[in-house]
């Protein structure tokens, strides 16, 4: 027996998505909520009050996504759980997981700024992560994010160690204002010896640098 989940709040559900958020075509669920607060918030309506918004429990939100279900199966795809923090819901992520099973791929766009149990806990069901690291400098990362970078470096390695460098992107952006070129090649640099393949690097275009 499987306890119903209270629904949650998701910021958007976005279909067709072919090349941007893992394999196949996608569907974006995007979270509520985030424990970060990133100067250039590409997604801000996560931080912002939830009552209007959308809400699913796992078995809802199986059912809502399920009309791409053949999409899914023809090209290897499935659903990615981005907001937002989506491993702030890793028991949603894992109930989720039972109810699709093997026939899609599940991804998950995180900043791994959540408790390692989280990590662990998901690491048994998605398929792929994007991790959008932002930052090896600590003062350089809590300046931009209010957050922890060491946080994210230990929640990192320990996600290699659990699912491999091969179902892991790491994004690293260039931030106008917090960080420059040569940041970016040290965070680059510091990836590599961990042994990450798998970089994707961008640069910000914000108002002040249009």
């Amino acid at each position: 027996m499987h306890s119903i989940m209270e629904a949650v709040p998701f910021i958007g559900i976005d279909r067709h998505r072919i090349g941007s958020d893992g394999v196949g075509v996608t569907t974006l669920a995007a979270f509520h909520g985030c424990g970060l607060r990133c100067r250039y918030c590409l997604n801000s309506r996560c931080l912002e009050s939830s009552e209007d918004l959308p809400r699913y429990t796992p078995q809802q939100l199986y059912d809502h996504v399920g009309v791409d279900n053949l999409y899914f199966i023809a090209t290897g795809g499935g659903v990615c759980f981005g907001g937002g923090e989506p491993l702030l819901h890793a028991d949603f992520i894992t109930e989720f997981k039972r109810l699709c099973g093997k026939s899609w791929n599940l991804t998950a766009e995180t900043a791994l700024q959540v408790p390692r149990t989280a990590v662990e806990a998901v690491a048994e069901v998605v398929g792929d992560f994007i991790v959008d690291i932002k930052e090896s400098d600590p003062e350089a990362y809590r300046s931009y994010t209010g957050g922890d970078a060491n946080r994210a470096w230990d929640n990192l390695e320990l996600l290699l160690s659990l699912v491999g460098t091969e179902h892991v992107t790491v994004r690293v952006p260039l931030i106008p204002q917090y960080n420059d070129a040569a940041a970016t090649d040290r965070t680059a640099a510091r990836l590599a010896v961990m042994g990450v393949s798998r970089i994707d690097r961008f640069t910000y275009h914000t108002i002040n640098n249009r």
